[in-house]
C-alpha cells in the first residue's frame, strides 16, 4: 500500500518504515536542519528500502506552507502527504506545520503575508474564524483551503467532498433496504461538514416521505471511536431501537459496532452501521463497513493545483471545488430483521 500506480514510494510508506511522522519526513526532503542527523539517517535508509529516492524541488522556488493542526493520521494524515507529494512533483517545498500544538500558533497564518519566502499555503481543515483567512485573501495572499470547517466567501479557494451527496447516498442505501428507523450520529456542530451531511440525510428521508426523529439524532463534540461508542449506546436505548445506524466517520462507526456487540446485537444481522471516509480502519474490523469513500489524496493534489495557479497569478474561474463521494458496499449493512420492519 505505500506504492502509487505510478510506483512512486509515498511519504506515509517512509514514515511508517522508519517510525516517524509524515511531517519529519517532509523536513528532511526539504534539507531542514531541525532533525537531527540520527533521524535524517532513518527516513533516508527507510526510503531507499522501499526503493526511494526523494524528488528534487526546483532551485530557489519559494516553499509553500502546509498548516493542518491535528495529528497526521489517517484522515489528514492523507491528505498532507498527497499535498507535500504533489508539490514535490511541482517543484516546490512544504513547510509542515502539523500537530495540535499548531492549534494555538494561528498568529504564523496571519503573519504569512509578511514572510517573503513562503509563496503561498495549503490550510488542512484550519479551526480559526474565516475572518483570518478573509484578512489574508484581501492582502492577495495565495491560499487554499482544503475541507473548511466554516463556509468561505466566494473568493477563497477551497477544495471540499460533496458530503450531502455522500451523506443522501448512504442513506439511499439504507433506505432501499428496507429501513425506516435510522439512527443518525453527527458531526460536530461547528463543522459545515456535520450541517451538509445532515442536510443529504434529510433529503433522503424526505424522498422516501419520512421526518427527521429527534429520538434518533445524536451529536458528538469529536469523531472519535469513543465519542461514537457513546452515541450508539444512547440511540440503542431507544424503544424501538434504530434498525440502522449512520454514523459520521469510519471511526465514531467503529465505535457503534462495539456498542452494538454490548447490547447483544449483530451487525448486520440485528443492526445495520454505516460509516463515512473509507479508511483503513473501515476495511479492518469486523464487518468491513460500508462508508462514502471521501477522495482525500484527489482532495490534496486538487488543492495544490489551484495553489500553484494562484501563486502564479492565473484566473482561476472555479475556486470552490466538491469532489464525488461514492458509496462503498461491504458487510455492515443488510435488510432489517423480519421482526424490526415497519
Amino acid at each position: 500500500m505505500g506504492r502509487r500506480p505510478g510506483g512512486r514510494v509515498t511519504f506515509r510508506a517512509i514514515a511508517d518504515e522508519a517510525g516517524v511522522s509524515i511531517a519529519t519526513v517532509s523536513r528532511v526532503v526539504n534539507g531542514s536542519t531541525r532533525v537531527s542527523e540520527g533521524t535524517q539517517r532513518a527516513v533516508r535508509e527507510a526510503a531507499q528500502r522501499l526503493g526511494s529516492g526523494f524528488a528534487r524541488t526546483r532551485s530557489g522556488a519559494p516553499p509553500v506552507l502546509v498548516y493542518c493542526p491535528y495529528a497526521l493520521t489517517d484522515y489528514f494524515g492523507t491528505i498532507v502527504t498527497s499535498v507535500v507529494e504533489t508539490l514535490a512533483l511541482h517543484g516546490r517545498r512544504a513547510l509542515v506545520l502539523a500537530g495540535e500544538s499548531a492549534q494555538d500558533d494561528t498568529s504564523a497564518l496571519l503573519a504569512l503575508p509578511e514572510q517573503q519566502g513562503i509563496a503561498g499555503a495549503v490550510l488542512v481543515l484550519p479551526p480559526g474564524s474565516t475572518r483570518d483567512l478573509e484578512a489574508l485573501h484581501a492582502r492577495r495572499y495565495p491560499l487554499v483551503v482544503v475541507d473548511p470547517r466554516a463556509e468561505l466567501p466566494e473568493t477563497v479557494a477551497s477544495v471540499s467532498a460533496a458530503h450531502a451527496a455522500g451523506a443522501r447516498r448512504v442513506a439511499r442505501h439504507l433506505l432501499g433496504l428496507g429501513h425506516r428507523r435510522i439512527g443518525f450520529i453527527g458531526g460536530p456542530a461547528d463543522w459545515l461538514a456535520s450541517r451538509n451531511r445532515l442536510v443529504g440525510h434529510t433529503a433522503a428521508l424526505a424522498e422516501s416521505g419520512l421526518l427527521p426523529d429527534p429520538a434518533l439524532m445524536a451529536a458528538i463534540a469529536e469523531p472519535t471511536t469513543h465519542e461514537g461508542h457513546t452515541a450508539a449506546r444512547l440511540l440503542l436505548s431507544r424503544t424501538p431501537r434504530p434498525t440502522a445506524l449512520v454514523a459520521f466517520n469510519d471511526k465514531t462507526a467503529a465505535g457503534a459496532v462495539r456498542a452494538a456487540r454490548e447490547a447483544g446485537l449483530t451487525v448486520p444481522g440485528d443492526l445495520s452501521v454505516t460509516g463515512f471516509d473509507d479508511s483503513e480502519l473501515g476495511q479492518s474490523i469486523t464487518p468491513a463497513l460500508t462508508t462514502v469513500r471521501q477522495p482525500l489524496e484527489e482532495m490534496g493534489r486538487m488543492a495544490v493545483s489551484l495553489l500553484v495557479r494562484l501563486v502564479a497569478g492565473h484566473a482561476v474561474d472555479t475556486l470552490h471545488v466538491e469532489l464525488a463521494t461514492p458509496l462503498v458496499v461491504r458487510d455492515s449493512t443488510a435488510p432489517p430483521a423480519a421482526e424490526s420492519r415497519v
